[in-house]
């Protein structure tokens, strides 16, 4: 067995999920789960098949997103691993939604961080360990940090 990463490549401020699920339908679920919980979100949506063709399955609503989508995809080549990139929402908008498909067994990150994707590689096929979310921690928070902290909340919304 053999170990990588593999460096998700996007935009610096795009947000993605990255999860694992167990069948061809996920693609369809997961772009409905979306439209229905934040209908006006632009996302591109692809999917690692594991059997058969084992082809990258793909689907959204912007060209752009679903390039960047598939891209990355077939840069994992993980069987059963889907990413999904969006604009005009947050993971935190539609992460329970993504849980909640019925397909879906595990959410490695939900981030705008650089990514970098540990996976094991095996005369079968390719895995994911986990993943690097970011840069390594520096320190405590100090009184101003936490103000930015708070400050940051309300400039996007989700404090009053």
């Amino acid at each position: 067995m053999e170990l990588k990463t593999v460096s998700i490549e996007k935009p610096a401020d795009m947000n993605f999920i990255l999860g694992q699920s167990h069948f061809i339908k996920t693609v369809e679920d997961l772009y409905e789960a979306i439209v229905q919980t934040v209908p006006g979100m632009k996302f591109g949506i692809a999917f690692c098949e594991s059997s058969g063709a084992a082809l990258v399955r793909y689907a959204g609503n912007d060209p752009g997103l679903i390039e960047i989508a598939q891209k990355n995809a077939l840069a994992l080549a993980c069987g059963h691993c889907f990413i999904i990139f969006m604009e005009g929402g947050f993971p935190v908008n539609i992460l329970n939604t993504i849980k909640n498909v019925s397909e879906v067994c595990q959410i490695f990150c939900a981030t705008a961080n650089p990514v970098e994707v540990i996976v094991a590689e095996s005369e079968q096929g390719r895995g994911i360990l986990g993943v690097i979310d970011g840069v390594i921690t520096k320190g405590l928070e100090a009184d101003a940090d936490i103000k930015w902290r708070k400050e940051f909340r309300r400039k996007i919304g989700y404090k009053l």
